[in-house]
């Protein structure tokens, strides 16, 4: 395993654990389908359908450097095909494909905004999805079947093409150590992988890219050393051992899911149980279940799944389930809410679950992952504030817990290793204990770049300023929103986040489905509270008493005045590639619809 003090033995993502040969009957992968058997991918399993992708890639002319986009459903094929590319020194990034869920006009302009920004020399996805992708982007587009095919003629299993021949003869001429067969690049197990393309430690290894429904074009750049750096501190801030078992439902192209869900686990080869995010919404006792059946004791959800669970999983489903494997279920990637995890808590105590095993970490995708985490052993620390100072005057000021203005805010906890957290305002100066600004983030693992981009640059004097607004209170971090959507009412700091957690619970409301922003009124000269909420009726009378109980709720709870309330149907809100509700193109939206 990686870990601090042996952290210069290991210099590029191809040293990971699960592609050396020490462990070739270990479990790397355990996939898991509702209604299939369970597939059992061990590390030599692993290793030989790597170095055969590589080939099949190579076959197709992918050539080392090469930017190669992977927006398949989530399924074994993407995860094969992403270290392929990594084995034969191309950059990949996992995307999401086009889903019900996404607005495909939106998607497709970002998809061909982010192959001639960065020049992506091929994107794989299914095969249903390739002729309508392939009409609006600049780059080749592969679907499943010829990918397949490739992988297929590199291994010596069909004939290949004119085409597949002259892509094998553009590599060659490209790269003097290329392979033409996974066979030839297995049987140089210490040379061939590497040698296919030696990466520099310093070099990009792939990139994420950060979420967004109109920028999905600005590709975070994270070199090998950057993410073996995140891997070695982050494993010691949650003890990571070789008795973990991880299990995860997270999609691969947000960085809690390809991190922490897949390349941290591969790299320290410990085994990994691994489900569709599809298949975990639609039945999300499958994760308890996997948890039980294999005896998981890691497990990262961000916070809405922990309502999720509560909520949908059925007692039937529940029973006789154990959950005392658990170390950690780790709340990460959106704000943490206190009653979600109180929610949580109360649902499974009685399937092993304890508050201790609740923690949290705060992370980006800039990071690698996590900036940082709540000390093991204890619950996530809490601290009651006064909602009206930290509206007011953005300061957390203490209050008791029964006090009129009490709001508890949860800690993300200290910085890991080699980073550093400061709160700063505007001008940058350092803010002292308790005083709400902007969080910045300086460490050994962050990004290079933003890929193809000098028009952005990341860092000023050193340090990432993030966009999220928190402060600091004995050393540990908490986060309050994001600068760029604080709503500024009457002289009061609104952050939509604590309003949209009220409305989500207003019966009728769909949970989850809700978006608040502020409007900008020349009359009253401050912005005005506008909510759109999703709700499941079409009756004039009962949509009304919902936007009634809207008012009211966040009244009391939050002395809060909204002024519009639009409800809307199933699927009208706009979410970001990653599944956040997206506040300024709902924002646009509503202002179009109403004409605003």
């Amino acid at each position: 395993m990686v870990n601090l003090s042996n952290r210069s033995h290991f210099h590029t993502l191809l040293d990971a654990v699960a592609l050396q040969g020490e462990h070739d009957e270990c479990p790397a992968i355990i996939y898991l389908e509702t209604d299939q058997a369970p597939i059992t991918i061990s590390c030599r399993d692993f290793r030989e359908a790597v170095i055969a992708h590589a080939a099949g890639l190579q076959v197709m002319g992918i050539a080392p450097r090469d930017l190669v986009i992977i927006a398949h459903t989530q399924n074994l094929e993407s995860i094969y095909a992403f270290w392929g590319a990594l084995w034969c020194g191309a950059i990949p990034s996992m995307f999401p494909t086009l889903t019900e869920k996404l607005d495909p006009d939106i998607y497709l302009h970002s998809m061909a905004e982010l192959a001639r920004l960065s020049g992506v020399r091929a994107i794989f996805t299914t095969d249903e999805f390739e002729p309508q992708l392939a009409a609006r982007v600049s780059c080749q587009v592969f679907g499943s079947e010829h990918l397949a095919r490739s992988v297929a003629v590199a291994n010596g299993k069909l004939h290949p093409s004119t085409t597949e021949r002259a892509h094998a003869e553009r590599n060659a001429v490209e790269s003097k150590h290329a392979r033409s067969s996974a066979h030839a690049l297995s049987a140089e197990r210490g040379r061939a992988g590497r040698d296919a393309f030696s990466p520099n430690s310093n070099e990009v290894a792939f990139l994420q890219h950060s979420s967004g429904t109109t920028g999905l074009q600005k590709g975070v750049a994270l070199s090998h050393e950057a993410v073996l750096n995140q891997v070695a501190s982050y494993s010691e801030a949650i003890a990571l051992n070789d008795q973990d078992v991880i299990v995860s439902w997270l999609p691969l192209y947000h960085d809690m899911g390809l991190i922490a869900g897949f390349i941290l686990p591969l790299v320290q080869g410990v085994p990994l149980v691994m489900m569709s995010p599809f298949d975990w919404v639609a039945h999300p006792a499958l994760l308890l279940h996997a948890i039980d059946d294999y005896r998981g004791t890691l497990c990262w959800l961000p916070n809405f799944a922990y309502n999720h669970c509560a909520r949908r999983i059925r007692q039937r489903d529940s029973e006789g389930v154990s959950l005392a494997s658990m170390r950690l279920f780790i709340n990460c990637s959106e704000p943490v809410r206190y009653e979600s995890h109180q929610m949580f808590l109360e649902r499974f105590a009685a399937n092993g679950v304890t508050n201790e095993m609740l923690t949290v970490s705060y992370a980006m995708a800039e990071n690698t992952f996590a900036v940082t985490q709540t000390p093991l052993g204890q619950a996530a620390r809490l601290d009651v504030v006064d909602r009206i100072e930290l509206e007011q005057k953005r300061f957390a000021q203490p209050a008791a817990i029964d006090h009129p203005h009490a709001q508890i805010r949860v800690s993300c906890g200290p910085a890991i290793v080699n980073t550093a957290v400061k709160i700063i305002d505007e001008a940058g100066n350092t803010l002292p204990d308790r005083a709400v600004g902007q969080v910045a983030v300086q460490s050994d693992c962050m990004l290079r770049e933003y890929y193809k981009r000098p028009d952005l640059q990341p860092f000023q004097e050193g340090w990432y300023r993030t966009g999220d607004m928190g402060y600091m209170a004995d050393g540990e971090v908490y986060i309050v929103g994001r600068l760029k959507d604080l709503i500024i009412n009457a002289g009061k700091n609104i952050y939509p986040q604590d309003i949209e957690a009220i409305v989500n619970t207003v019966p009728g409301v769909v949970p989850g489905r809700a978006v608040v922003f502020g409007v900008a009124d020349e009359r009253e000269g401050t912005e005005l509270i506008g909510v759109v909420a999703e709700v499941t009726t079409d009756n004039a009378q009962e949509r009304k008493h919902i936007a009634t109980q809207i008012r009211n709720a966040v009244a009391k709870q939050s002395m809060v005045t909204v002024t519009y309330v639009h409800l809307v149907g199933e699927r009208w809100l706009i979410k970001t590639s990653s599944g956040k509700i997206a506040r300024a193109a709902n924002r646009e939206k509503w202002l179009a619809e109403t004409q605003r």
